[in-house]
């Protein structure tokens, strides 16, 4: 297919109406002035998602399809959505590299049995003995995945009566390690036949890892247990609203009166305070329970509940990962963009038929003639010809201002080669 002015023509090769050549393998779709634009992501993969992706009719296309502006109208809500999507992913983004947790009650479930002696000869257990368990839930958990009761705490200690068990028989420890196997509750089973009294101490794990601070610091800034950030912030809001900061040197706190108390000094830098303040963090306080373990045979089973306050991971973070990882749409969103690619090469080759047939209808004869001129450029081209040779078999071509320097130029060479001919003959050197 031939092209004028990069539109397709239906005979012989390209042209360009204003005389210069072509290239024959330049897309139609692309090169027309009148067409539709093709982001060059698209070009070069239909299914590739850009922001605001999508072509832009020309006015002449416009002009010819006045309903192409609800097109334009759809690449501009288009653009809009793509903008404000790409916001949101980085709001979201932002949001997941903090922690996002909500408090819920964790109900603790503390009960014991209890077996009394069996008469001698009998097969079952001859020493009184009772068993205590410790197990929890949350509350109102809407999560599929229930998790396992020892998955909240860093460690739990049960202390019984050191009277009863003595000193190295009285305690029962548990400490998360790194192959710690979780589990959804703990027993602790003991010989006795009298009522027990146990304190139960058990240590939240913390994600990120909270601390108390020191009483005096507590009390000036509001705050008894949180993590080490929110210490950092709220100490900083403590300098900025007590004008704490040296006016001059801005790397400097001027302490007053009570930070002289908790830091002892008068004046400290920025970059001190990290290393003091960790002076001043202490590991949170435990849950203490305090708990009767029951050997009354007419009460087989006692239970006794708590509720504390526990921190577990929004479920709305777990739906922004998935937001962001989520690739359902991405093959139906390719599908549309090939279809459009489709659809825009289409009408650009149309309207470059149209082009053509319109300016042949226009003005027959000068239409031809520039075609059959851009037809021998563009033979000259695929042939490698080199000069012209519809100018060279005219005599008027030899009369141009050129001719005679070219004439002397070339006697010279000619000159020139005989001279070097001649010397390599004799073997001398001719002056």
């Amino acid at each position: 297919m031939a092209t004028r002015g990069g539109y397709p023509m239906n005979a012989g090769s390209p042209m360009n109406l204003g005389g210069n050549p072509m290239n024959p393998n330049i897309n139609p779709m692309n090169s027309g002035q009148g067409g539709l634009r093709i982001p060059h992501a698209m070009q070069q993969n239909p299914g590739y998602r850009t922001m605001g992706t999508g072509a832009s009719p020309y006015h002449q296309i416009r002009e010819l399809v006045p309903e192409s502006q609800a097109y334009m109208d759809l690449l501009a809500f288009e653009r809009k959505l793509d903008q404000t999507i790409a916001r949101k992913r980085m709001e979201i983004q932002e949001a997941i590299k903090k922690p996002i947790t909500q408090k819920r009650k964790l109900r603790i479930y503390i009960s014991n049995t209890y077996t009394p002696a069996k008469p001698e000869g009998d097969e079952a257990e001859k020493v009184a003995s009772w068993e205590l368990r410790v197990e929890g839930k949350l509350l109102e958990d809407p999560g599929k995945q229930k998790r396992k009761f020892s998955s909240f705490f860093k460690s739990l200690v049960i202390e019984l009566d050191k009277e009863l068990y003595g000193p190295d028989n009285h305690l029962v420890e548990w400490h998360r390690m790194p192959t710690t196997q979780e589990t959804d509750g703990f027993q602790v089973k003991r010989p006795g036949d009298v009522n027990v009294k146990c304190t139960l101490m058990l240590m939240l794990d913390h994600q990120p890892p909270q601390y108390k601070l020191d009483p005096r610091l507590a009390r000036l800034l509001g705050v008894h247990t949180q993590t080490r950030a929110n210490i950092m912030q709220a100490l900083w809001l403590y300098i900025k609203n007590n004008k704490l900061q040296d006016s001059h040197e801005k790397e400097h706190i001027n302490c007053n009166r009570y930070f002289r108390q908790v830091f002892n000094c008068n004046r400290m830098r920025f970059c001190e305070i990290p290393m003091k303040l960790a002076g001043l963090l202490q590991h949170p306080d435990p849950i203490i329970i305090n708990h009767m373990i029951s050997v009354d045979p007419n009460d087989q089973k006692k239970t006794a509940c708590y509720d504390i306050d526990v921190e577990v991971d929004d479920p709305l973070k777990g739906q922004m990962s998935s937001f962001l990882s989520s690739t359902t749409n991405q093959q139906e969103i390719a599908a549309l963009e090939v279809k459009i690619h489709e659809t825009i090469e289409s009408i650009n080759h149309l309207k470059t038929q149209r082009d053509f047939m319109l300016s042949f209808s226009n003005n027959p004869q000068e239409f031809i003639q520039d075609w059959l001129k851009s037809q021998c450029q563009d033979l000259k081209l695929m042939t490698d010809t080199v000069g012209n040779p519809e100018a060279e078999r005219r005599s008027e071509f030899y009369e141009e201002p050129w001719a005679q320097e070219a004439v002397g130029r070339y006697v010279f060479s000619k000159v020139q080669q005989r001279r070097q001919e001649l010397e390599q003959v004799l073997g001398i050197r001719l002056t």
